[in-house]
C-alpha cells in the first residue's frame, strides 16, 4: 500500500524485524469525519423534524499486516463505521459504538505470482468498486450498489472462505469460495406468489444455500497495479498511468427464496459486471485525469427489491480532473459522478448525481472533500451537501 499523490509520506508505520526489512509488521490508521447538510425536510419515527445539519464519524479504522517469510502473511483490519448521534450510547457499549473485524485472513505463496489464503476476507468479485479501498476513493464515498452483497450474504462486504489471487502476465485475477451468512439485513418474509427474499441460507439451510462463489479479472494495458492487498485504488492523482478493463461475477445458488404457496423454493442469485478504469497524468504540470465506468447486471431473484438492492441493472461512472499545481502544495480535483439503476419490480429508476471537489494537502493522507449529492427514486428526491475531512497515517 502506497500513499498515492503524497509528496512527503510513504504510508504506514513499519516495524522491521531484520536489517533489509523483509520481515516486518505494518500498521495503518485512518479516520473520516463528515458534516452533512440535508436540504430537504426529514422526520424521525415520532414525527419530529430532524436537524438539517448532522455530524458523522464515517470511518475509524486500523489495519495491520505482518510478513516474517515471503511465503506467508497475516492481515487484521478492525474499526467502526457511521457513528452518529443516533448510534452513540452513554457508555460506549451500544451496537453502533462497537469495533468489529472487517478483515482477518492468512495467505500462502504458491510461487512468484500466485497466492492462496483464507479467513474473513475482501477478495470480492463483480467489479473494481466491489473491491474499493476506502483510503483513496475519488468521490466522497463508494457507489453504494457496487457493494452488491453488503449485509445480505456477508459481513460488511466481507465473506468467510478461501481465495486465490495472482496474475498471468498483464491479467490479474481473484477468485473465492465462501460460506454465506445466516443473518441478513433483509428480514422480509416471502409471501405467497410475491417477490423473492434474499435469505436463502436462513430458509433452506446450509446444504442448499450455504456457499457463494466470486471472481474478478482485469487486464492491465499500461502500468501494472499492485495486487498485494485486495483494496483497489480510487485515484492515483497522476502518479501512475493505468488503463484496465475488467469483468467479474458473484453467484449464490439458492440464495434467494420465493413462496409458491405450497413450498419455500430457492432461486439463484447471480451478479455480473464489466468495467473500465483510466488514470493518467496530463503533461508535466501536475494535472491528471481519473475516469471509471461500470455496467452491472443484478439478479437477486424474482422482482427482488430491498433498499438500493434489486433485480435489474446498473450503469455508473465518474470522472475527475486534478488541476495544475505544485505537488508540494494543496491540489484540487473537481469530479462528477452519475448512476442509474433499473428494477424489475417497479417502473421507476433510481438515479444518483454527485458533484464535488477534493483538496489534497498531502495526497490521500490529508484531504478535504466537498460534495453535493442528489438521489432520486420514486417519491424520494434527496439533496445532501457533505464536507469530509480525512487523515490516514
Amino acid at each position: 500500500m502506497i500513499a498515492q499523490g503524497s509528496p512527503d509520506y510513504s504510508g504506514g508505520l513499519k516495524f522491521k524485524f531484520n536489517e533489509d526489512g523483509s520481515k516486518y509488521l505494518r500498521l495503518i490508521s485512518w479516520a473520516q469525519v463528515q458534516a452533512n447538510y440535508n436540504t430537504d425536510k426529514t422526520f424521525d419515527g415520532n414525527g419530529n423534524e430532524n436537524s438539517k445539519l448532522n455530524f458523522n464519524l464515517r470511518r475509524a479504522r486500523v489495519l495491520m499486516f505482518a510478513q516474517i517469510n515471503k511465503d506467508f502473511l497475516i492481515l487484521t483490519h478492525f474499526g467502526l463505521n457511521s457513528l452518529t448521534s443516533t448510534t452513540l450510547s452513554p457508555t460506549g457499549e451500544g451496537d453502533g459504538s462497537q469495533l468489529f473485524f472487517h478483515d482477518v485472513w492468512a495467505q500462502y505463496s504458491l510461487g512468484k505470482n500466485h497466492i492462496v489464503g483464507g479467513g474473513l476476507h475482501y477478495f470480492n468479485g463483480i467489479s473494481r468498486l466491489n473491491n474499493q479501498s476506502t483510503l483513496n476513493i475519488m468521490t466522497l464515498d463508494n457507489n453504494r450498489q457496487s457493494w452488491a452483497t453488503l449485509g445480505l450474504s456477508d459481513q460488511f462486504a466481507r465473506h468467510i472462505g478461501v481465495f486465490m489471487k495472482g496474475s498471468f502476465n498483464k491479467l490479474q485475477y481473484r477468485v473465492a469460495i465462501n460460506d454465506a451468512s445466516v443473518a441478513s439485513l433483509d428480514t422480509q418474509t416471502a409471501v405467497v406468489d410475491g417477490a423473492a427474499v434474499y435469505n436463502g441460507r436462513s430458509s433452506l439451510g446450509s446444504k442448499a444455500a450455504g456457499k457463494t462463489y466470486a471472481g474478478y479479472f482485469d487486464y492491465h494495458f499500461l502500468d501494472q497495479e499492485s495486487n498485494f492487498l485486495p483494496y483497489k485504488v480510487g485515484t492515483y492523482l497522476g502518479e501512475k498511468k493505468v488503463f484496465n478493463i475488467g469483468a467479474g461475477f458473484f453467484l449464490h445458488p439458492k440464495g434467494a427464496v420465493i413462496n409458491t404457496g405450497t413450498a419455500i423454493v430457492g432461486e439463484d442469485v447471480s451478479i455480473f459486471a464489466v468495467d473500465a478504469f483510466y488514470d493518467a497524468p496530463i503533461g508535466e504540470n501536475g494535472s491528471a485525469i481519473t475516469a471509471y465506468a461500470v455496467y452491472q447486471n443484478n439478479n437477486y431473484g424474482k422482482n427482488y427489491l430491498y433498499k438500493v438492492y434489486g433485480t435489474g441493472s446498473m450503469l455508473y461512472g465518474h470522472v475527475g480532473y486534478v488541476l495544475n499545481g505544485d505537488k508540494l502544495k494543496t491540489r484540487f480535483q473537481p469530479y462528477l459522478s452519475y448512476g442509474t439503476h433499473s428494477y424489475d419490480a417497479i417502473d421507476d429508476n433510481r438515479s444518483t448525481l454527485g458533484v464535488g471537489i477534493n483538496a489534497y494537502m498531502s495526497g490521500h493522507n490529508s484531504k478535504l472533500t466537498l460534495e453535493y449529492m442528489n438521489q432520486s427514486f420514486g417519491e424520494m428526491d434527496a439533496n445532501t451537501i457533505s464536507l469530509q475531512a480525512m487523515i490516514y497515517l
